[in-house]
């Protein structure tokens, strides 16, 4: 695939691991109209979306643990909500529990390994050249010539 020049600016209340995260949504949920909008600087806009050539959301991308009440407007606008969490994807998930959020069945919820993350922040730098990779859910990210990989998992969701 060609490459993709991103150039992110990390909000002042954004952790590196919420950052990093955020980078590799882009990428794995990478599609025609996808971009950042204001979303830490408007907290109601998503950190990711991708919309359509007439301005509508298609796809929600949130980032780590926003809550029910968000994922029940996110679920309203948009065909697809998805979260990717850096933190426990089991907590994210219990605290959407008997919640009403619209839609919740066809919420998707990925945790991205840990490890990868932390050897990702161990990295990081202004100016950031990686290689990735996916392969059933498989990331291979590679920076300086070492491969860093670990997995993106999805997460069932109970309703109610």
């Amino acid at each position: 695939a060609d490459p993709v020049a991103l150039r992110v600016a990390r909000h002042p209340s954004e952790t590196e691991g919420y950052l990093l995260t955020r980078v590799l949504a882009y990428c794995l949920e990478y599609a025609d109209g996808i971009s950042f909008p204001n979303g830490l600087a408007e907290p109601e806009e998503p950190p990711l979306a991708v919309r359509d050539l007439t301005g509508a959301m298609r796809v929600w991308i949130d980032i780590g643990a926003p809550d029910a009440a968000r994922m029940h407007k996110a679920g309203k606008a948009a065909q697809r909500v998805v979260v990717y969490t850096h933190k426990d994807p089991e907590k994210v998930a219990r605290s959407w529990a008997g919640e009403r959020i619209h839609r919740m069945a066809e919420l998707e919820l990925y945790s991205v390994a840990r490890p990868l993350l932390a050897e990702l922040v161990a990295r990081l730098k202004r100016r950031m050249v990686f290689a990735l990779s996916v392969t059933g859910g498989h990331l291979y990210v590679t920076v300086d010539g070492d491969v860093i990989e670990g997995a993106v998992e999805r997460h069932a969701l109970t309703a109610g």
